[in-house]
């Protein structure tokens, strides 16, 4: 199903977004907290990342969806829900990925509270969840501006708190991982107060 917010429009992903999706993959900045700046290998675009997404939508109405200009159907990015993997908990992690051409412009936040809200509202899911590095600073103000907390923090597979206030043992910003979580009984209580995702966007 395609979701409108208040300036894009999500739809699915598919093929024909294959060569939108290398580009965007192609760019260092993009990639910084991704891969250290490594782009996707267009193999792992068509084998992978679509089919995969293409799947999901399928067993469970979650997946990837492309971020268009709704006027002109230009490639944004994309925002996605997915189902973690060996998890009983019905719970969702909620990724993105915006052109560096708009970055700034709060689409990021714009795309994730519409994908957070179809979640709630729509799906069986009493958690989302969402990772990046530590030192991805606007990656970490979208979570907070969407209302997530600090729930954990990885080292590897290792979990080895939450709430630190310093780089945990020796380890840089760039060499750990944080995670958001919002949980369903927040979500209802601050969606009264944000009347639509435009209030996000500044």
């Amino acid at each position: 199903m395609n979701i409108d917010t208040a300036r894009a429009r999500l739809r699915p992903v598919s093929a024909m977004d294959i060569d939108d999706l290398v580009h965007l993959d192609s760019d260092p900045e993009v990639m910084r907290f991704v891969s250290g700046g490594t782009p996707t290998p267009r193999t792992v675009i068509e084998d992978w990342v679509v089919p995969r997404a293409e799947s999901e939508r399928r067993m469970y109405g979650t997946g990837t969806w492309v971020l268009c200009d709704p006027a002109t159907e230009a490639f944004l990015g994309w925002a996605s829900l997915r189902t973690p993997r060996h998890s009983r908990r019905p719970e969702l992690e909620l990724s993105y990925r915006i052109r560096r051409t708009v970055w700034g412009r709060g689409l990021a936040t714009e795309a994730a509270f519409a994908l957070m809200a179809f979640a709630f509202d729509h799906l069986d899911t009493e958690r989302v969840f969402a990772s990046t590095v530590a030192g991805n600073m606007p990656s970490r103000r979208v979570m907070e501006k969407l209302g997530m907390t600090l729930s954990g923090i990885h080292v590897g597979d290792e979990t080895v708190g939450t709430g630190m206030p310093t780089h945990p043992l020796h380890l840089g910003p760039d060499r750990y991982e944080v995670e958001y979580q919002i949980l369903k009984t927040e979500w209802q209580r601050r969606s009264l107060r944000w009347s639509s995702a435009s209030d996000l966007t500044a």
